[in-house]
Formats: structure tokens, sequence, C-alpha cells
């Protein structure tokens, strides 16, 4: 029948895309040393606006990425699959430089979307050998790095998030890394996330489950927030959620 037809069409490709979605953010785990990375992203729906990625630069450098998408569904996934792209052709040219990086995906994301899209996007980039982290924030909520002692950093220097404005001046941060710290970036998802009462989980209890004294790694510091993010929401996420935890040795 063809209206049947019409709907194994529209199936399929919709299980492509969510193929392709998540091969984006499939298996990318760079062998470098002082860099214990781990990252996961649970969507609402099959198709959502979060993403991370993760990209091995010369000179024992590795870049790190997380943002989220204005919008859901589908239209957030070409978004976020817009920015993503974008990101490491703009990485590799840059030499993973942030601001000529992010400058370049603004303005193509500009250029390439509807008005009033845009995406929220942190870049990182850890140099082992100077145990250096330079970013740019462009409108994300601020990662943080949680040091050894049990103070605070946040990772707030940038702009606009990419794709509002097309020529907007980004910063760029450095900041000095010791051993034992842990950097830490996530979605609005995560610290969102509500319980039975409507009650937000927050950015302390965020900042709490990452520092949970059962964890070993960064794989843990995941593993633990998910954990804790579920039972304080019993389960009810309704936005997505990323998380991406680095350790350094």
């Amino acid at each position: 029948m063809p209206g049947d037809v019409v709907l194994t069409e529209i199936s399929n490709d919709w299980a492509a895309a969510c193929e392709v979605q998540q091969g984006f953010m499939r298996g990318r785990s760079p062998l470098i040393e002082s860099f214990d990375y781990s990252a996961r992203c649970r969507q609402v729906h099959a198709l959502g606006g979060d993403f991370y990625d993760v990209m091995p630069l010369p000179d024992d450098r590795v870049a790190f990425a997380i943002g989220d998408a204005s919008g859901k569904g589908f239209a957030a996934a070409l978004m976020s699959a817009n920015v993503q792209s974008s990101l490491r052709t703009a990485a590799w040219l840059a030499g993973g430089d942030g601001v000529p990086a992010l400058t370049a995906v603004n303005r193509q994301v500009h250029a390439s979307s509807l008005d009033g899209r845009y995406a929220t996007l942190f870049f990182g980039v850890f140099d082992r050998a100077a145990r250096t982290l330079r970013y740019v924030n462009a409108g994300h909520h601020p990662p943080m790095i949680i040091r050894r002692d049990g103070t605070m950093v946040w990772l707030e220097t940038g702009g606009a998030p990419v794709g509002m404005f097309p020529d907007w001046p980004y910063e760029e941060g450095v900041v000095q890394l010791k051993a034992g710290d842990t950097i830490l970036a996530y979605t609005d998802g995560v610290i969102e996330i509500e319980n039975p009462h409507a009650e937000e989980w927050g950015i302390e209890a965020l900042q709490t489950a990452a520092v949970d004294s059962e964890i070993f790694c960064a794989a843990d510091v995941v593993r633990a927030i998910f954990l804790a993010m579920d039972e304080f929401s019993g389960g009810c996420q309704l936005d997505d959620a990323t998380v991406i935890a680095v350790r350094v040795h």
C-alpha cells in the first residue's frame, strides 16, 4: 500500500538519522598520558540536541567539546550535527586554537541555520606537556574544575552561543591543571532534572556525585552522576542529559 511504503521510508530514514547521530559520539577515547576521559549522552528521544566530541591534536594535545542545540527532536539533531561537523573541520584548520575555531563555527552555523536557531558550545584543548586547559565557552553552562583539595574553578570565558550573532568576538581562557584535578562538563538536562516534587537536582548535587569516595577514574565519575540523577528523579528524564569527565594524572 502507498501509505505503508511512505511510513516505512520515514521509519528507515529516522533509524538511519539516529545511527548517524550516535556514530558522531561513539567510541572516541583518546590514548594520551595524563588524560583520563569518559562521556555519556542520554537522550529522551531517539534524536536530540545534545552532543559531545573528543579530537586528538598534534603536539600531544587533545580537544574535547560539549554542546546543546536549541529546540527538540529532529530539528535540534540537525543543528547539533551541523555544529559538530563544522567544529571538527575548524579545529583542525585552526590547529586547535579555540578562538579562530569557534569564530568559524559561529559564522558557518549562523549562515546555514534558520533565524532563532543556535547552540551552546564548550571547546577545550588539553596540553599534556604544559598541563594546561585552553578553552572557549560559547554560552554553555560553565564546566567546572574540581581541584584535589576541593576548591572549584568555573570555566566561563568565551562569548555568545554559536549561530546567534555572526561576528561575535570570542575570548579564550587558560587554566593550569594539576594531578588529581577533575574537569566536569554537562548540559542543562543534568542539573535541571526534577524529582516527583518538581525540585531540580542542581549544581551542588552534581558536585557531590562527582566526588564520591568510590570514584577512581573518569568512567566512575560519569557512572556516579547518572546513578545519582536517576535516584533523585525516580528515573524520569524530560530533557537530554550529557556529561563529560576528565581526570588529570
